[in-house]
């Protein structure tokens, strides 16, 4: 009760209760001027009465319009607090957008589409993502970030009516346009890359993003909204494998690749659980002696039918589902206990994959399987592309520098084909550099480009005393080409393709009795 007299209402009524109370007051002093022409009918009782009535009944009616106004003016704050929290959850509180709610609330959708009745109604469903998105916020921090997606927004909203251009979260848009007919969509869509291709200036800092886009036409593809958004969506996968700035429309052959992709990543879980994921290991020569020095554990995935499954596919499936580390460790440990068998110079290389480089706790994961396994750490070198260092470089260094620290060899893989080689040369410390196989196949002659590019790789590994491994060597000729260069360690089919453990130790026997023939034989020569 004592809350109520704290409230507006409560004081209102104490207010108008003493009010009241005082004109009765007033009113029984004078009640005889006031109900002169009443006294041959009532008594002074009588009038008294009267007289209360009259004014209590003054007070309520004040008191009610009192409320009557109150309660109006909380019914518009009550609406006007209910459509800003319907503002809130339906629009992107950074670009001012329409959300993802507000996409699947078709109620909100159904305005956009109606046409005349003479024409039928369409749309085509844009599914837009920037390319390099991440690196401009890497540049210019998250606040130019921000500022960056707002332009964005900006630009696209000058594509489509208002409503019709939608955030749905990150660098995700969704543009639907009204009555776009079929053979326009292909060239509405390059429209759109060339606006949010140009420049945008952040700051004082000029950026530029790419974008991605695939579309799906609304009723074509689906009678509703959110499964044609869901087909534009599989464009834009599409689209985005094919590089950037690219704009794709939906197939039906896409929803296929989908779908066999789905089923292969379920038999990818089945086939890390049942363990049928295992190493291969491929022989690294000491080109100056031709001994083993080395092997490099490659994944390779039979089924139970004897079928195999491409790397290049299963490795990628594995990053994208966040399945790679469950997969690396299992390897990882696998290939400890398998190197065992080994003699205790020969090292075991490893790969990294580029997702790996974003775990602080990778060094950590490292060194438990190596415990367990009992391997020192010297015998393992773990090698790294540089697109595994562009994502994030200070964690990249700090990973490199707990490797090290450790006892881990480290080694840059595919040195030469990423855009800077000698930027990561300069920042991270390597033991060795990997020269793609790509420059030994393209070898054709002395003194062509491709030499030359050779010739400098290897002169800058010398300089920076960094030993080299060689990719790709599959024939004499190309051999004779390194070992004159002094390349350090080769690795190909000339040597040996990748096997399973049961074999490396009698490929590592067959390749000591090779060498101690050769040996003779040079003696007696």
């Amino acid at each position: 009760m004592p809350e109520f007299f704290e409230s507006r209402a409560g004081k209102q009524l104490l207010a108008l209760t003493a009010g009241a109370l005082v004109l009765w007051s007033v009113g029984y002093v004078w009640h005889l001027q006031i109900f002169s022409a009443f006294k041959t009918l009532s008594v002074d009782t009588i009038d008294a009465w009267v007289l209360s009535i009259f004014i209590f009944g003054l007070a309520s009616f004040v008191y009610s319009l009192l409320r009557i106004f109150d309660l109006r003016k909380e019914m518009h704050r009550q609406h006007q607090h209910a459509r800003r929290s319907h503002w809130i959850a339906t629009h992107d509180h950074l670009t001012g957008l329409p959300n993802r709610y507000a996409f699947e609330n078709f109620e909100i959708l159904q305005p956009l589409l109606n046409e005349d009745d003479d024409h039928q109604p369409m749309a085509t469903i844009f599914s837009i993502d920037l390319d390099g998105f991440k690196k401009v916020n890497d540049l210019v921090g998250h606040q130019g970030g921000d500022q960056l997606l707002r332009d964005v927004s900006k630009r696209l909203a000058a594509f489509a009516d208002e409503g019709c251009v939608f955030r749905f979260g990150g660098d995700e848009f969704i543009v639907v346009a009204r009555g776009l007919a079929p053979e326009k969509s292909g060239r509405f869509g390059n429209l759109i890359i060339h606006s949010l291709t140009r420049p945008i200036q952040v700051g004082v800092i000029w950026c530029q993003v790419g974008a991605s886009i695939g579309y799906a036409r609304w009723p074509e593809h689906g009678d509703l909204l959110q499964d044609v958004c869901h087909k534009s969506d599989i464009a834009l996968y599409e689209a985005k494998s094919k590089g950037a700035n690219t704009s794709l429309a939906f197939h039906e052959d896409m929803q296929q690749k989908v779908l066999a992709r789905a089923k292969l990543e379920g038999q990818l879980r089945d086939a890390i659980d049942a363990g049928r994921i295992k190493p291969f290991y491929q022989p690294l020569i000491d080109l100056r002696s031709g001994a083993v020095c080395g092997f490099e554990a490659l994944a390779r995935w039979t089924e139970e039918d004897g079928s195999n499954v491409s790397p290049l596919i299963f490795i990628t499936i594995a990053e994208e589902t966040g399945l790679i580390t469950t997969l690396f460790q299992q390897l990882l440990a696998t290939a400890c206990e398998d190197s065992k068998l080994w003699p205790e110079e020969i090292v075991l290389a490893f790969n990294l994959s580029p997702v790996q480089m974003e775990d602080r706790l990778l060094t950590s994961r490292i060194l438990e399987i190596l415990k367990t396994a009992g391997l020192p750490p010297a015998r393992l070198e773990v090698e790294i592309t540089e697109n595994a260092l562009i994502e994030d470089p200070e964690l990249a260094a700090s990973i490199i520098d707990d490797l090290h620290n450790a006892g881990i060899q480290v080694a840059l893989d595919d040195f030469g084909t990423g855009y800077s080689s000698l930027a990561q040369l300069a920042r991270y410390k390597f033991d060795k550099i990997k020269i793609d196989k790509s420059f030994v196949s393209s070898l054709r002659k002395k003194g062509d480009r491709h030499d030359k590019i050779v010739q400098a790789l290897l002169n800058l590994s010398k300089g920076l005393e960094i030993k080299t491994t060689v990719e790709g060597i599959e024939d004499n000729a190309q051999l004779a080409y390194f070992l004159q260069e002094g390349c350090d360690i080769g690795q190909g089919y000339l040597f040996g393709k990748a096997m399973p453990a049961s074999e490396t130790v009698s490929f590592l026997e067959s390749r000591d009795r090779m060498l101690h023939t050769s040996t003779i034989v040079s003696a007696h020569s």
